[in-house]
């Protein structure tokens, strides 16, 4: 036994040199080469996602109240109207068209209802209740039958109230008739005037543009003081609204 114990050393350590790259000593080892650089192309950089342009909506309601010169209303307005021209105003602002896109409206009214104005056609623009025209009614030579034939909302007309002698509210600057079309003057006895507007002389009608007794339109209006012809006993102006009444 003996013989044995002194022949392990020698074996272990001609193993171990006989095999010196698997348990050599770590001081004489040797530093591995480093691999060579990658002939690759490097990866393709994807671009930067760009976000889809984000649709915008129709332009934000706007108005603008202007003094009125004589030129502007040449048919309309003349000496011994009821109203003296310094205290007529023009009123520009965005209404919503028949064909789904905004425009702009013009109004000649009395300086003391601008702000009334303003404020109910904002209120018919966000509910997207559509006008068809708005012009002064010189465009049409200062002729209501035209301007109502062109299914054109208009405001002041120095005249005389259908079928009367006296001022209407009209020649004041303090009503406004609106989508004359669909909404007519029908006398009492249901004709009217224009045949364009024929299937619109009865009430309630579903229809664009078409004002309805007690609807928004209405109430909108009578929360500034404002009263509807389509009210009225016998004669029904249903286009027609007034401040006061008349």
């Amino acid at each position: 036994m003996p013989g044995i114990r002194r022949a392990l050393p020698a074996l272990l350590v001609s193993g171990c040199l006989a095999t010196i790259s698997a348990c050599g000593d770590a001081g004489n080892a040797t530093t591995p080469t480093p691999a060579p650089p990658s002939t690759s192309p490097p990866p393709t950089q994807q671009p930067t996602a760009v976000p889809s342009p984000t649709p915008t909506g129709p332009p934000a309601y706007t108005s603008k109240v202007s003094r009125i010169s004589r030129d502007q209303v040449p048919y309309s307005w003349r000496p011994g109207c009821p109203v003296p021209l310094q205290d007529l105003r023009m009123v520009t602002l965005t209404i919503w068209g028949f064909d789904d896109k905004p425009h702009t409206g013009r109004l000649v009214v009395h300086k003391s209802v601008t702000g009334d104005i303003e404020k109910v056609f904002k209120r018919l623009y966000d509910w997207r209740f559509p006008i068809k025209r708005m012009e002064p009614v010189d465009a049409f030579k200062g002729s209501d039958f035209d301007s109502i034939e062109a299914n054109n909302t208009s405001a002041f007309n120095c005249r005389p109230a259908t079928g009367s002698s006296n001022w209407s509210q009209h020649a004041y600057g303090r009503a406004i008739d609106i989508n004359p079309r669909e909404n007519p003057y029908v006398t009492a006895n249901g004709s009217v005037a224009h045949t364009n507007a024929r299937k619109f002389a009865r009430r309630p009608i579903n229809a664009p543009g078409v004002i309805n007794p007690g609807d928004r339109v209405v109430r909108a209006f009578a929360a500034l003081g404002w009263q509807w012809g389509g009210y009225w006993s016998g004669t029904k102006d249903y286009q027609h609204f007034s401040k006061g009444g008349g």
